[in-house]
């Protein structure tokens, strides 16, 4: 492995990527689970669903101040160090992102601001009106974003003109390509997913300590609601996204089932040892037939193999594959989580259940750790492409030397270890105090106004005023 400026580039971009990726999965869904709590608030008057909300939205607004800055960082980088791509796909890919930015993160930090701070100032309609449209925002954001990404991964309604740069012709082809149906679908319930596995995860680590905390039973038995109906569509939809990229970027699939030859009959790699030097898996254990069945819904289909490219055209298949592997694995064990859980509900008891609950807080960061293998399964699994077909990445990256990138990326993981690792044990600490309200401190005398003060004579707001 040479470590050229283009290597370093890529391991800069998905270093900062992979930090990011982590905040929006979670506020995504946080948003919608908060303008439910406010809901069911405003519905039914039951005081846990108000003290729910005034907890997590503590945590959204930490969650969503990170993502932000690791967001904003990745915009530079496309001028650090994907210049000659910034500059061949922008007339495309620009306008996706301006999009995002003017629809999108305009409207969540517009109104997050009356989610924090109206909570006592505004009506409770309109506070409820700032809580939906910032959640609206989050989902918005995840579509223009995933509109961008799946045109560079499948790119679709534009031209290439002479200077090698691209326009667009059809705007509705460039925003809806073929990829990005399943792909929004894949993104938003995984967001939904690691919320649910956050919330249960706190809400479990809370009643180890009490099992009588109202608040977290009630956050609980929604988590469980929301993943037990999540993981099984999370399953359908990854179904439907695979047999896509077997269709549209037959590499990738090959790369992600480690098949060497063309054939029908394919099987299914349970696991494996890809070995690029020999072409070959080293060792394998494999389900006969399956892989046909789970690539094209034939058994006697024929499925490319990764010896049908040339070997420049190949993306890294050991990575791929095993990524590919951990993201399935933590979906099947969150359909078995969510299955239990839905049992336990029905028996009325997912809080006494001390091993469930264990199980919970263990699964906790299992949905992160699913975005992540899901982020490098669909973009290690597009290389050697950074505009799938069109653009090479060895051809997007920025004229710059070795040593400047080697210095920025060292600068990025010191900076991101501190801040965000700060960050992180600050969201822990919170969850750890749980949502309970606390006892209120005695209310301060009320102030009373200086004689020769010069207002003196108008009516005092109500703090002020005498008892």
């Amino acid at each position: 492995m040479h470590f050229d400026a283009l290597l370093l580039s890529r391991l800069q971009f998905g270093f900062t990527i992979a930090f990011h990726i982590i905040f929006p999965s979670f506020t995504i869904g946080l948003a919608s689970f908060l303008a439910v709590l406010e809901g069911l608030w405003l519905t039914t008057k039951t005081t846990a669903f108000r003290d729910l909300y005034l907890f997590w939205v503590k945590i959204f607004a930490i969650s969503f101040g990170m993502g932000v800055v690791s967001g904003v960082v990745m915009s530079y980088e496309f001028g650090t160090n994907w210049s000659v791509f910034s500059t061949v796909a922008s007339p495309v890919i620009g306008p996706l992102l301006a999009f995002e930015v003017l629809a999108a993160f305009f409207l969540e930090s517009s109104f997050l601001g009356v989610m924090l701070f109206g909570w006592r100032r505004v009506g409770p309609s309109l506070h409820f009106l700032a809580t939906l449209l910032v959640a609206v925002g989050t989902l918005a954001s995840a579509f223009w974003i995933v509109s961008a990404n799946s045109w560079m991964q499948y790119p679709a309604g534009f031209v290439r003109l002479a200077d090698g740069s691209f326009r667009a012709t059809d705007w509705m082809a460039v925003i809806f390509s073929p990829t990005f149906p399943y792909r929004l679908s894949h993104m938003v319930l995984a967001a939904y997913l690691t919320t649910a596995l956050v919330v249960g995860a706190a809400s479990a680590w809370r009643l180890l300590k009490d099992p009588d905390e109202a608040e977290s039973g009630v956050a609980l038995k929604m988590a469980i609601g929301m993943f037990a109906i999540a993981a099984p569509l999370q399953l359908l939809a990854g179904d439907l996204s695979g047999k896509q990229v077997g269709k549209l970027q037959p590499a990738k699939l090959a790369a992600i089932e480690a098949y060497w030859e063309t054939r029908t009959q394919q099987p299914f790699h349970i696991i494996a040892i890809p070995d690029r030097a020999t072409e070959s898996n080293r060792f394998q254990v494999a389900v006969p037939k399956l892989g046909s069945w789970i690539a094209a819904g034939d058994v006697n289909a024929k499925v490319t193999g990764l010896k049908a490219f040339a070997p420049s055209d190949r993306p890294p298949v050991f990575i791929v594959f095993w990524a590919f592997r951990v993201m399935v694995g933590l979906g099947l064990a969150m359909i078995g989580l969510g299955a239990w859980g839905a049992f336990l509900c029905w028996r009325n008891t997912p809080e006494h259940s001390r091993l469930f609950l264990r199980a919970m807080v263990a699964m906790g960061p299992a949905g992160f750790v699913s975005v992540v293998c899901g982020w490098i399964v669909a973009e290690v699994g597009r290389q050697p492409y950074v505009i799938y077909g069109l653009l090479r990445t060895a051809q997007g990256v920025s004229p710059i030397s070795t040593g400047e990138v080697s210095v920025s990326l060292i600068t990025f993981m010191v900076v991101y270890a501190i801040i965000f690792s700060v960050g992180a044990l600050y969201i822990l600490r919170l969850m750890n105090s749980g949502p309970s309200p606390k006892p209120e401190a005695a209310a301060p005398p009320p102030r009373r106004r200086p004689p020769g003060y010069a207002l003196a004579a108008a009516p005092a707001p109500p703090d002020e005023a005498a008892p």
